[in-house]
């Protein structure tokens, strides 16, 4: 570095110098995103818990570690939520299904009786912080409109 170029650096600001002294930087994208999400259940919508378990979300973690989504929350636009309590292997899904059934690392249920994805709807994924970390929309909304 020229002594002209260690004067003007010295003179600048200190976010200026090029490092970045600035302690307030944005959050890391997480490595748990939304990844398939099924929400017209094959067949007839007749209510049971075969068909309402036809719909589901998937949640994957892309990193290699495991990742804790115990306080994680999962909702649709008209706020139905569900709660994770589960630790998430790295570089592997969970399918959150609507209807009844016993929860294992790749399955969870909501244990509803009704229907929860609507065929315009978005899924929102958030941490146990109350952080929005991924969602996804279709229908309407995929293409663009309110």
């Amino acid at each position: 570095m020229s002594r002209s170029a260690r004067r003007i650096t010295a003179a600048l600001p200190a976010a200026a110098d090029g490092y970045g002294h600035d302690h307030s930087k944005p959050a890391p994208r997480s490595a748990v995103v939304l990844g398939k999400i099924q929400y017209d259940s094959p067949g007839r919508d007749n209510g049971s818990n075969r068909s309402l378990n036809g719909e589901w979300v998937t949640v994957t973690n892309t990193g290699r570690g495991s990742v804790n989504l115990r306080g994680w929350t999962l909702s649709d636009e008209s706020h139905r939520t569900y709660r994770f309590d589960l630790r998430l292997a790295g570089r592997s899904s969970v399918r959150v299904h609507t209807g009844v059934g016993r929860d294992n690392s790749h399955d969870v249920y909501q244990d509803l009786r009704r229907y929860v994805w609507d065929n315009s709807d978005t899924a929102t994924l958030k941490d146990a912080r109350g952080h929005k970390v991924d969602s996804k929309s279709w229908g309407r909304h995929h293409c663009g409109r309110p």
